[in-house]
């Protein structure tokens, strides 16, 4: 009766802890700047699909890989496979992140003459960015 009440007591005890613990799964990456404030942790790389909307649907959609490096609060987003407007290795998105999520996310276009400033917002679980560019265009990173 010991041996049998100690293993539902075992069994017991390894669901509640299954059950409560996340084991990262899902749960929100952040990071903490100097400040003290923990934003959420960008870093790594992400599917990225461009979608040109309004008079600029005759580009089309354009998907890549972008590898996102973020230092403290700022961001910067770099084509890993490109396109003729933005090619390979080159910024294609930048950007500041608070606690509050994306403050500030500009959209290159074509490298070095064309940029868009647009509003970022970012996931609950962060494994999802959405940048809108208004008009213009849409942009949905999904982390890897």
């Amino acid at each position: 009766m010991v041996k049998k009440t100690f293993s539902v007591l075992i069994c017991f005890m390894s669901l509640i802890i299954f059950i409560s613990t996340p084991h990262g799964q899902g749960s929100k990456k952040t990071i903490t700047l100097r400040s003290g404030e923990a934003v959420c942790d960008l870093n790594g790389e992400w599917d990225a699909l461009y979608e040109n909307l309004g008079a600029y649907q005759w580009v089309g959609n354009i998907t890549d890989i972008l590898k996102i490096t973020q230092q403290s609060g700022s961001f910067v987003g770099v084509k890993m496979i490109g396109s003729a407007y933005v090619p390979k290795d080159a910024v294609s998105i930048t950007g500041e992140v608070d606690k509050n999520g994306i403050t500030k996310v500009r959209v290159v276009l074509v490298t070095g003459t064309q940029f868009l400033d647009c509003k970022g917002q970012i996931s609950e679980d962060g494994n999802k960015i959405i940048i809108d560019g208004g008009e213009r265009i849409r942009v949905t990173l999904t982390r890897k």
